[in-house]
């Protein structure tokens, strides 16, 4: 991960923050809350992933991002979040950097298929990395189901 640019003071560190951790990043940086179970499936779940902490406190995450993919042609970037604190320093760009290399240097080889959703604070640093809008040749679209699952037991 030596290609990413962190400002002084944060590192880098490839894998998953604790459920915790990552519920807590969801929720303080405005992304919809989980719960535990949903957490844990999340990061079990990803095709790759990686957060930023600051280099004091290397076991707190601050950042986090990860892609959930079929590691061959089809990627999502999915829970791109830095703590309110922390926002403004680079850390989201460094951490879409290091998720787009990352496909770029393991997926299979052709081309990849790379999408988002972008809240509107996140457009500015998606397209400034050559993320466009699909429309009109595609359009995202989503659904919510509501009280689905298990209950964990």
């Amino acid at each position: 991960m030596s290609t990413v640019n962190l400002p002084s003071g944060y590192i880098l560190i490839e894998g998953y923050p604790a459920v915790e951790d990552y519920m807590h990043l969801r929720r303080a940086s405005g992304l919809t809350p989980v719960n535990a179970q949903q957490a844990g499936a999340a990061v079990s779940g990803a095709w790759y992933g990686c957060y930023v902490a600051e280099a004091a406190l290397p076991t707190r995450p601050v950042a986090m991002g990860r892609i959930i993919g079929d590691g061959g042609w089809y990627f999502i970037i999915a829970d791109m979040a830095v703590l309110p604190e922390h926002q403004r320093r680079g850390l989201g760009d460094a951490i879409l950097k290091a998720l787009m290399e990352r496909i770029r240097t393991h997926a299979a080889k052709g081309d990849a298929y790379v999408t988002l959703f972008a809240d509107i604070p996140g457009r500015r640093l998606y397209e400034k990395n050559g993320f466009k809008e699909a429309m009109p040749r595609e359009m995202g679209m989503d659904i919510v189901l509501k009280d689905v699952g298990t209950s964990g037991e």
